[in-house]
């Protein structure tokens, strides 16, 4: 910023791994969205590499990152960003039309437990059906890895609870990797690991050995 330079993140350094539930804790400001922006291709990091699978998308072009994001990558963000005028089903069908080996948008939304809202528009479902149909629209192109950045942020405790237990039941059946930023630390009691994040720095990287479900958190 002018003749200021901002380092979100500062000699960040990790291993992720397929099947994987991990939570990122940290205040507002630590680098946690900035992680999740290089991880999803969505930022370039200035320096440093970022590997996965045998390739490296840090030094990707453009074309590239794109069909890095379309085909190995699934996000979820606080905010729904549903089409409107299309039905739940119609939002993860979109997503499905450009994916290589999509599952079918109906059981996409039968993993996030709204099949039977299928045919409702984003205006006739409350703010935690949306962000499932969210989750099911990032999941039906089977992504490799599924980024949610603050996915219970706009959701009061029992809708929250709903979401994440669609999250949990997306990374036990497909295995996907899944990645979850917050702020709040209950969600951490789920997590199969737990990153914590200060001054773009990792300074904590444990496992949980035992698992809460999600209805037995409390925030």
């Amino acid at each position: 910023m002018g003749e200021v330079t901002v380092h979100a993140l500062r000699g960040v350094d990790l291993e992720l791994h397929a099947g994987e539930f991990v939570v990122v804790l940290g205040p507002s400001g630590s680098g946690k969205s900035t992680l999740l922006n290089i991880l999803g291709g969505l930022d370039a990091p200035t320096s440093g590499e970022v590997r996965y699978d045998g390739g490296t998308i840090s030094a990707a072009v453009e074309r590239e990152l794109t069909a890095y994001r379309r085909k190995r990558v699934g996000f979820v963000f606080q905010f729904y960003n549903l089409i409107p005028s299309l039905t739940a089903l119609e939002n993860v069908a979109l997503v499905t039309e450009i994916a290589d080996d999509p599952m079918d948008p109906l059981d996409a939304l039968r993993l996030v437990g709204l099949e039977a809202r299928n045919d409702h528009f984003p205006a006739q479902l409350s703010g935690g059906e949306q962000q499932r149909v969210a989750i099911a629209r990032a999941i039906s192109k089977r992504p490799a890895l599924l980024l949610c950045d603050e996915p219970t942020g706009a959701l009061d405790i029992a809708t929250g609870v709903l979401v994440l237990e669609a999250l949990q039941r997306t990374n036990r059946e497909t295995g996907t990797l899944t990645m979850v930023i917050t702020h709040n630390q209950a969600i951490a009691d789920m997590a199969h690991r737990v990153l914590s994040i200060a001054d773009g720095r990792i300074v904590g990287d444990r496992r949980n050995e035992t698992l809460r479900e999600p209805r037995e958190l409390t925030w």
